[in-house]
């Protein structure tokens, strides 16, 4: 969960809960006032009919005597022998329990309790008359109160609803607000990760702990630019200094295989011997070269200066195989499945594609052909060699990585790690599988992009 989201879940949180406590609060302190008001009422009724001549007006020379007082009160005296007398016209209250044991008490011994009259709902106080003279039960209807309590919870829920959404949208705006630094500064990071430039553009306004980690951020890019540039140019400086004796090297090989000429390497045993040690000294040169060569360019990255473009795989392959034929002699077969554009640095595309090609020759030695198959934008190139061990098959991509097997072969154990790279670099993935009857398979997928118009692909 984003930090802007876990913001706003905190603020709407914080008021939900306030608002839910308030209106609470508010309910209990509302339902309290008015069952007090209305047991207020039945008090000062009850007094006012125990006043002399109060309850003569309930029991009166009528048995039952009846009166017409407040219509929103119910009175009745129930008797010392059960009789119950009323007002005329007034559903009588439930006598009760409470009632019948106040018939005893003292006078003015009184109790509340709720009932129901018809289904309504009522509240009761009981009074003790004394003297044998019964009880006094004076009621009032608890649906007005209700109503109002019902109307009060309607509104609290209405009105929490209302400020929780209030929230929401006032926590939404001050995310925004506290975090859209924060936000860049994310983006700027991610956009580091994915392209491995460090020229982005880093936020540095305001003054608050936001801007101070944006200008770290900044400061440490600079740091990993500056020595970045450091370990390139040692690189280049390298690479420099090492082809000029490798050039001088490979050019004394040539000028003496020729002074020696045909005659010269091949009379006897140790002509034959001088032949092969100057085949061996010319291939150790060459390797000793494609290494430089392939370190500098790994250090270097100069493959993120290219641009990129429509790319057909299809014919980029081609190439790769017709150049791979004329150098090693042998067979290198391309299959073309269907039309394989992609949008890609082309000249990156190729040194990927020729470092699978080239790693293909260098662990078969047979006579079998490398087959090469392109499909959408997918290559693979499959070989019959001694394959890749289960093991190394997660590992094959890294850099200087050589298995067991293929530490007595000549090789640096960057081909494959430049390929990983510039796949990464497109938003694609390698693999590396074995392949059915002996062999392996190594390639790479990229994601595919709109077909050049007119083009209908080829096929294999």
């Amino acid at each position: 969960m984003s930090l802007r989201a876990r913001f706003v879940l905190a603020l709407v949180g914080l008021v939900a809960v306030a608002t839910a406590l308030i209106g609470a609060f508010s309910y209990r302190t509302t339902r309290a006032e008015l069952l007090g008001q209305l047991d207020s009422s039945l008090q000062a009724t009850t007094a006012d009919l125990r006043r002399p001549g109060g309850v003569d007006r309930v029991l009166g020379p009528r048995s039952p005597a009846s009166i017409r007082g407040d219509s929103d009160v119910i009175v009745q005296v129930v008797g010392a022998d059960g009789t119950v007398y009323s007002m005329d016209g007034a559903a009588p209250l439930p006598v009760g329990a409470s009632a019948e044991d106040l018939l005893d008490e003292p006078e003015g011994t009184f109790r509340w309790q709720d009932d129901s009259v018809d289904g309504t709902a009522v509240r009761v106080l009981t009074t003790s008359l004394g003297g044998g003279r019964g009880v006094l039960q004076v009621g009032r209807s608890l649906s007005e109160t209700r109503q109002v309590l019902a109307a009060l919870r309607t509104r609290i829920l209405v009105a929490s609803l209302v400020v929780v959404a209030a929230a929401a949208a006032v926590g939404v705006v001050l995310a925004r607000q506290l975090t859209r630094r924060l936000v860049r500064l994310t983006a700027a990071a991610e956009e580091v990760r994915r392209s491995g430039r460090l020229d982005v553009d880093v936020d540095t306004d305001g003054t608050d702990d936001a801007a101070r980690l944006g200008v770290a951020f900044r400061e440490m890019l600079g740091t990993l630019a500056r020595s970045r540039e450091d370990q390139q140019r040692l690189v280049q400086d390298a690479g420099h200094e090492l082809r000029t004796p490798l050039t001088s090297l490979r050019t004394n090989f040539y000028t003496l295989r020729r002074s020696l000429g045909p005659a010269g390497v091949g009379a006897g045993a140790a002509g034959g011997d001088t032949a092969r040690i100057l085949d061996d000294l010319d291939q150790e040169t060459e390797e000793l070269s494609r290494l430089v060569d392939e370190v500098v360019e790994a250090a270097t990255d100069r493959r993120g200066d290219e641009p990129e473009q429509p790319v057909d795989l299809g014919d980029l392959v081609e190439r790769v195989a017709e150049r791979a034929r004329r150098r090693s002699g042998r067979e290198v077969v391309v299959h073309r499945l269907g039309p394989a554009t992609v949008s890609g640095r082309p000249l990156a595309l190729e040194r990927a594609v020729t470092n699978l090609v080239e790693n293909a020759l260098k662990f078969d030695s047979g006579v079998q052909p490398i087959e090469v198959t392109c499909e959408g934008g997918r290559v693979e190139v499959a070989d019959r060699g001694p394959g890749i061990a289960a093991a190394d098959r997660p590992h094959v991509f890294d850099r200087f990585y050589r298995s067991t097997d293929a530490r007595s072969r000549p090789g640096s154990g960057l081909g494959l790690s430049i390929v990983a790279e510039v796949v990464a670099g497109h938003g694609g993935r390698t693999f590396a599988a074995e392949r059915a009857g002996g062999g392996a398979v190594v390639g790479f997928v990229l994601p595919v992009g709109p077909e050049p118009a007119g083009r209908t692909g080829a096929t294999a």
